[in-house]
C-alpha cells in the first residue's frame, strides 16, 4: 500500500484510493507490455521461458514501473539505456510514432543479443514518458550461435553492436536498419519476429500511458508519479534503517573467464549501513577479464539492487525510489564496469558474483535473512552443423543456498535470473528441434549439508537426433557454491557428451562450437546450493 506522503499527492477526491489505483495502472501497463512481447515473440526461449522485460520511464529517465512476472535480471537496463538514447536523440527531435533500438553494453545495454526498444509517449507535441521493452533475441551474429560465445575476447566477436537508432521514423519502418539486423542473424525470421514483438509491447504500454495522461492530465499524472516514487523511497529508507549499522565486507570468487584458466577473478564489496542509507563500494573488485565474463554497469547495478531488495520488504514496488537510498560505486576497468572493447556476453557470471558478495555482506547485518551461495544459470545452445540452420538456446538451474529458516529450494534458480518458471517446456522444444530429452532429474545429495541444507542440482540429458554444435557457459564448476556459517559447499556442476557405449567426452565449462554427433547425449549437471550452519544442528 501507499504511505501517507504518496497518497496525499494523487489527484482526485479520495487520495489513498486514487494513489492505489494509479499504482496498479502503471504496474499493469508494464506487465501487459511484457505479456504482449512473450506471446508474440518467435523464439522458443521467449515464448516458453518468458525471458523478457518491460517498463515505464519518464522523460527524466526515471523508472516509473517495471514488469515483475518476467525477468528481473533486466531491471536496471532500461533505466540505464534511456539516458544514452536521449543524449543521441534529444527529446525535441523525436516525433510521434518513433521507435528506437539499441544494445550497446557500454551505454546501458547488456550484450548484443539483448535488444532494448523504446517508444516515446507524447502529449501536445512534447515527450513525457517512454515505454521500454527488452528481450534476448535468438541470434544476432557473433562467433557462436545464440549469443553464447565464451571464447570471445572482445565485443566484436559477440554480435552486431547497435547505438541508439531509429527503428521506426514517425511510424514508418526504417528499412535499412531492419535489413541490417536480419542480415546479421543466423535465424533472421525469428529475430525479426522477436523485434516485432518488442515493438508491439511498447505500443501497448504507450497506449496505456496516453490513456492515463488523458485521465489525470499531464501535471496531475506527473505529481502522482512523483508521489509514488517518493513513497517507495521512503519505504526503502525505513527498511534499510533496520539493518544493523556498520561496515561489512563480502566477496565471491568466479571460476575463470574461459580464456585465462589459471585466474579466478573475485568480486568484492564494502557495505556501509547508516541511518541515512546504504553504500555499496565495489572498487576492490578485480580488473576486467580477457574472456566474456565482464558485466556492463547496468547489469552489475541490477545485481546489486536485487540483492539489497532481498533484505527489505519484498512488497515494495520496483521504481526509481528503490535506487535513491542506495549509493553504488563501480571502478572503471573492473569486471563490473569494463572499458571497451571488453567482451560482456557472459556477464551473468560476474553479476551473480555481485549478488553473492552483497548477500554475504548483508547476511552479517541482518542474520535472520542470511543465505548461503546458490547455483547459477547454465545456458547452452545446440545448433545444426553445416547447411542445417536450426538453433536451440536453453538453460538449466541448480539449487539455491540454504536460508536461515529453511532448506534451499531444489532446481529453482534465483528469481533474479527468472527462476524455474522461465525454463522452457520439454515437449515444445522436442517438437521444434531434432533433440530428445532423455531425463531431467534432481541430483541426490548435491546440496551442501548444514543446519539447513542447500537446494539440489539438476541433471539434464539430451539426445541429438542430428549432428550439432554445442556452446555452453557453465559456472560454479571449479568453485562450487559456498556454504555459510559452517555449512558445507554444494556439489560442483559438470558437463560431458556420452556415446551409445557409455564412453564420455568431457565438455569444458565455457566452450563454443563443440561437435556432438547424431545419437550422442549431452549431459548437463548443475551445482547444488551451499548449506547454512553446522550440520550437527540439523533437525533429522
Amino acid at each position: 500500500m501507499f504511505d501517507e506522503a504518496s497518497a496525499s499527492s494523487a489527484p482526485g477526491g479520495d487520495g489513498a484510493l486514487d494513489a492505489e489505483i494509479l499504482r496498479h495502472a502503471l504496474r499493469v501497463a508494464a506487465e501487459e507490455a511484457s505479456i504482449v512481447v512473450v506471446k508474440s515473440a518467435h523464439s522458443a526461449m521467449i515464448v516458453e521461458g518468458a525471458d523478457a522485460c518491460a517498463g515505464i520511464l519518464d522523460a527524466r529517465a526515471r523508472l516509473v514501473a517495471l514488469s515483475t512476472a518476467t525477468n528481473l535480471m533486466h531491471a536496471s537496463s532500461l533505466r540505464s539505456s534511456l539516458p544514452s538514447l536521449i543524449e543521441d536523440h534529444p527529446l525535441d527531435t523525436m516525433h510521434p510514432g518513433d521507435v528506437f533500438v539499441m544494445n550497446d553494453c557500454f551505454r546501458g545495454g547488456i550484450h548484443a543479443n539483448d535488444l532494448v526498444v523504446f517508444r516515446p509517449v507524447f502529449n501536445d507535441g512534447a515527450v513525457h514518458y517512454f515505454a521500454g521493452t527488452l528481450i534476448h533475441v535468438a541470434d544476432l551474429g557473433g562467433s557462436a550461435s545464440g549469443g553464447i560465445a565464451p571464447d570471445a575476447t572482445d565485443v566484436f566477436a559477440e554480435g552486431l553492436q547497435l547505438p541508439p537508432i531509429r527503428l521506426y521514423d514517425a511510424g514508418r519502418a526504417v528499412s535499412d536498419i531492419h535489413n541490417l539486423i536480419a542480415l546479421n542473424s543466423r535465424t533472421p525470421e525469428r529475430v525479426m519476429g522477436d523485434l516485432d514483438a518488442l515493438v508491439a509491447g511498447t505500443t501497448i504500454a504507450g497506449r496505456r500511458m496516453e490513456a492515463l495522461i488523458e485521465s489525470y492530465g499531464v501535471a496531475g499524472l506527473r505529481t502522482a508519479i512523483d508521489g509514488y516514487i517518493a513513497g517507495v523511497e521512503l519505504r526503502m529508507r525505513e527498511e534499510l534503517s533496520r539493518l544493523t549499522p556498520g561496515r561489512y565486507r563480502g566477496e565471491y570468487k568466479v571460476d575463470d573467464d574461459g580464456i585465462d584458466l589459471d585466474r579466478s577473478p573475485v568480486v568484492r564489496v564494502d557495505v556501509d549501513c547508516t541511518p541515512k542509507g546504504l553504500t555499496l563500494d565495489f572498487s576492490e573488485t578485480d580488473d576486467q577479464a580477457r574472456g566474456a565474463i565482464n558485466a556492463g554497469s547496468s547489469q552489475a547495478l541490477t545485481g546489486a539492487i536485487f540483492s539489497v531488495r532481498c533484505f527489505v520488504d519484498p512488497s515494495i514496488p520496483m521504481n526509481e525510489g528503490c535506487y535513491t537510498p542506495v549509493e553504488i560505486i563501480f571502478r572503471k576497468g573492473s569486471l563490473l564496469d569494463p572499458t571497451p572493447p571488453a567482451a560482456c556476453g557472459g556477464r551473468v557470471v560476474s553479476v551473480t558474483a555481485v549478488c553473492e558478495a552483497v548477500i554475504d555482506a548483508l547476511s552479517q547485518a541482518r542474520p535472520e535473512n542470511a543465505t548461503a551461495a546458490s547455483s547459477v544459470i547454465h545456458p547452452y545452445t545446440l545448433s545444426g552443423a553445416g547447411a542445417n540452420s536450426w538453433m536451440f538456446l536453453s538453460y538449466e538451474y541448480g539449487g539455491i543456498g540454504a536460508r536461515a529458516g529453511s532448506d534451499g529450494p531444489d532446481a529453482t534458480g534465483a528469481f533474479f535470473l527468472g527462476g524455474r518458471n522461465t525454463v522452457p517446456q520439454i515437449e515444445s522444444l522436442e517438437a521444434r528441434y531434432p533433440v530428445r530429452f532423455e531425463a531431467q532429474r534432481l541430483i541426490p545429495e548435491s546440496g551442501g549439508a548444514g543446519r539447513t541444507r542447500g537446494g539440489l542440482g539438476v541433471e539434464t540429458r539430451i539426445v541429438l537426433l542430428e549432428d550439432a554444435e554445442l556452446s555452453v557457459r557453465s559456472e560454479r564448476v571449479r568453485h562450487p557454491p559456498r556454504g555459510r556459517a559452517g555449512g558445507g559447499d554444494g556439489l560442483a556442476g559438470r558437463q560431458y557428451v556420452e556415446d551409445d557405449a557409455g564412453g564420455r567426452r568431457p565438455v569444458p565449462p565455457k566452450v563454443a562450437n563443440f561437435p556432438v554427433k547424431t545419437g550422442e547425449t549431452f549431459v548437463l549437471r548443475t551445482s547444488g546450493g551451499g548449506g547454512l550452519g553446522q550440520p550437527t544442528e540439523n533437525d533429522v
